[in-house]
């Protein structure tokens, strides 16, 4: 089972990859697409917002398929349909014909996205330790992916309607090959020992699970998601028009903001599992948060272009490892319902990302672009100390921590450990 479990690893971080890719080829082109359909920078805001609710849909209704027929079935028929639809964007020449094709291709997004961190999930926990972040690093990888084929792709003089379509339709066949690594439903928590039928909950209880009321701990998960994904959406759209237009950089080098927050959220993301499996990650979440909140406030207050990059940095390496800590806490909170809570957690969170654009453009009929930075400062600041919901979880899953981390980062591994006193593992310990 460890070749099947290190294969399933392996699909997981495509099936990252193939989200990030496809998604950042549809925001590379925004700017062409808002020029042909002749939209101002509100109605864009607005369109974003309705693709965050696209996506948030799509969400919720992927996380229960995920626990009903599992997350190999619906992660590749995600991410093959939300690959189909990457073309419809560049189509329109109308913003009314352009916001059905944001609310379908944010639909299928949100399928794939909240599917996907389900597997990460399972996968993480038959491992034993913190993987999460690496397959958001993979993420992070297919944004910059998707920028050097968009670029390749103008230089060619092709149009946003012909690099969407082909990326899309490479992206539908990366999708059916990927696949084959994905682990079986009934397999996931016992996929290293080989005791799967015996470790994963009865149906019955799964369906128990769903029909529960979520715990209270989902919904503040979800609210720090909301606040920490924001601060990325609010980067990843106005990061290079920051530069641009408030400190008077050519489009090339402000073009290069986007890639220091890009380039360092990778980086961190690389290093969080680490940091995770030595400190915990309440600390990940905590520290990264009051990180992010000093990198924005100096691009907010910075007057020089080398201090804005600087800040940019920071904030991208603070975020980085936060997102992944709330997606694996809200998988472990009950495991028979591991996708319906991530749905939770991920839709709220993408509301927040999707949304963040457009509140700090509406807040730019305000006040200043680099001012309206600060509402992220705050809302950064919020999450530091709000982190502490992580040490709730030490009781969470199928087992209790045992002093590796503050949120017991050792649950995962009473999936796996013929020592563990879960109820999962002694069925097991049976067939042991």
């Amino acid at each position: 089972m460890e070749r099947s479990l290190r294969s399933a690893r392996t699909a997981t971080f495509v099936y990252f990859v193939l989200c990030g890719t496809l998604m950042g080829t549809w925001v590379v082109h925004i700017p062409a697409i808002e020029q042909r359909t002749g939209i101002s920078h509100a109605t864009l805001g607005l369109l974003l917002v309705l693709l965050g609710l696209g996506a948030f849909a799509g969400m919720q209704v992927a996380g229960r398929l995920s626990d009903r027929i599992g997350a190999r079935v619906v992660v590749p028929v995600s991410a093959a349909l939300c690959a189909a639809t990457l073309v419809l964007p560049g189509l329109p020449r109308d913003p009314w014909t352009l916001a059905g094709a944001l609310l379908v291709f944010g639909f299928f997004d949100g399928c794939l996205d909240v599917s996907m961190n389900a597997h990460a999930v399972h996968v993480e926990k038959a491992y034993g330790r913190p993987v999460m972040s690496a397959f958001h690093a993979t993420f992070s990888v297919g944004g910059v992916l998707a920028s050097l084929v968009a670029a390749g792709a103008a230089g060619a003089g092709a149009g946003p309607a012909a690099t969407l379509g082909v990326s899309g339709a490479v992206g539908v066949v990366v999708a059916v090959v990927a696949a084959r690594g994905l682990l079986p439903a009934e397999g996931v928590p016992g996929a290293v020992s080989g005791t799967a039928p015996e470790v994963v909950p009865d149906t019955a209880p799964a369906a128990s699970a769903r029909r529960r009321k979520a715990p209270g701990r989902i919904w503040v998960l979800a609210l720090l998601a909301a606040m920490v994904m924001l601060a990325e959406g609010a980067a990843n759209d106005w990061s290079a028009l920051h530069l641009k237009d408030v400190l008077g950089a050519p489009s090339d080098v402000a073009a290069i903001g986007y890639g220091t927050y890009a380039a360092a959220m990778t980086l961190g993301r690389l290093l969080a599992d680490r940091v995770s499996g030595r400190f915990g990650p309440l600390a990940v979440l905590r520290y990264g948060s009051a990180t992010a909140a000093a990198g924005i406030t100096v691009v907010a207050l910075a007057p020089w272009l080398w201090a804005a990059f600087a800040g940019w940095a920071l904030f991208g390496l603070g975020l980085s490892g936060c997102v992944p800590q709330l997606f694996s806490a809200a998988g472990r909170v009950d495991p028979a319902a591991a996708g319906t809570n991530v749905s939770r957690v991920s839709g709220i969170g993408y509301l927040g990302m999707l949304s963040g654009p457009a509140v700090i453009g509406w807040l730019t009929h305000v006040v200043a672009l680099n001012h309206a930075f600060l509402l992220l400062t705050v809302l950064c600041a919020v999450a530091a100390p709000a982190a502490g919901v992580l040490r709730a979880d030490t009781g969470a899953g199928s087992g209790s921590g045992s002093g590796s981390g503050p949120d017991g980062q050792a649950v995962p591994n009473s999936a796996i450990d013929s020592a563990s006193r879960s109820r999962a593992q002694s069925r097991a310990d049976s067939s042991v």
